[in-house]
């Protein structure tokens, strides 16, 4: 099995990311697409869309590595203004590859372009397709502007429930070697727990295991350091409307990631909510869940959502 395993990388997600695509670990349909990409030597315009930690940027990086082609990669989140694309983009798309082959541009986290700056991309994927290609990589498919869609072949990286036992179960192995390698100790039961915890965001398994293994070992003290086990609390300070209560636990919860509390939330509130204020919850869920993305504060942004939350809904 074949990984970067570069010495100078630190993080556990970059130092073991696949560079084949067979060692990818991917629904069977979606490497077959990868693997067929691979065999005709073809990669098409590409929009990967799904969940955060799915595989794929790696997917994309071990497909482009495997065929030794240039390509570079681009936070949308952190450099996607007008002037990314006009020079680090047109220079690079623009020069030829000193192997001669196709070059790739790879836009991470395109969902977070502006409207216009995804319209500008229109023009360079015309201009630049007989020399360079385009992967974009998203979370959310509908906030890629249509005009885009019909110049990209789709590919969903969701998990059919269905196949998520298995892909678990392979990603488990793949952990287990990893934590090997490293000569870290580790007890199989917490590290199931924690990929159970996080399925399917590999990075985010990857990442928790890395920081809970800096004292050298994995054991079940990092299963009661792991929060957001219950929301039981939460609900019954939004239900007795226990503000200072309820911005306590905001605080206390801070250092979590705000959109796996609303999921959460989402996912237990039919148990905790009133039937007849379940879509005004789930309304106010979405709207906070998406304005995470771009607030200063995720905590007061959380605060902000449970505080609507408390006034408005009726709790059982």
């Amino acid at each position: 099995m074949s990984f970067d395993n570069q010495k100078d990388e630190l993080l556990w997600a970059q130092k073991y990311r696949p560079r084949k695509v067979q060692d990818t670990i991917l629904p069977a349909k979606t490497k077959a697409i990868f693997q067929k990409f691979v065999d005709s030597k073809e990669v098409p315009n590409l929009l990967l869309s799904g969940p955060p930690g799915t595989g794929k940027t790696t997917s994309a990086v071990a497909m482009l590595q495997e065929l030794e082609c240039d390509y570079i990669i681009i936070n949308g989140s952190l450099n996607g203004g007008i002037d990314t694309l006009r020079y680090e983009i047109a220079n690079f798309a623009s020069s030829v590859s000193f192997s001669g082959k196709r070059k790739y541009v790879i836009i991470d986290e395109a969902d977070y372009l502006t409207p216009t700056t995804q319209a500008s991309f229109r023009n360079f994927i015309e201009e630049f397709s007989k020399n360079c290609g385009f992967i974009f990589t998203c979370n959310f498919k509908n906030r890629i502007i249509e005009p885009l869609h019909g110049r990209f072949s789709s590919i969903d990286f969701s998990i059919d429930k269905a196949e998520k036992p298995q892909i678990a179960a392979q990603f488990f192995k793949r952990v287990i070697g990893i934590l090997e390698t490293e000569n870290i100790n580790f007890d199989k039961k917490v590290v199931a727990k924690i990929i159970e915890k996080y399925f399917p965001d590999f990075r985010r398994v990857l990442n928790e295991l890395q920081y809970y293994a800096a004292s050298g070992s994995i054991d079940a003290g990092m299963l009661i350091n792991a929060k957001l086990d219950s929301l039981d609390e939460l609900f019954e300070l939004l239900k007795i409307k226990d503000f200072k209560g309820m911005r306590k636990w905001c605080s206390d919860n801070s250092d979590q990631d705000a959109s796996e509390i609303y999921r959460k939330f989402f996912e237990v509130s039919d148990t905790k909510v009133q039937e007849s204020s379940m879509p005004g919850v789930i309304i106010t869920l979405g709207e906070y869940q998406y304005k995470h993305a771009f607030v200063a504060d995720s905590e007061i942004n959380m605060v902000a959502c449970f505080t609507e939350i408390m006034f408005e809904a009726q709790f059982k």
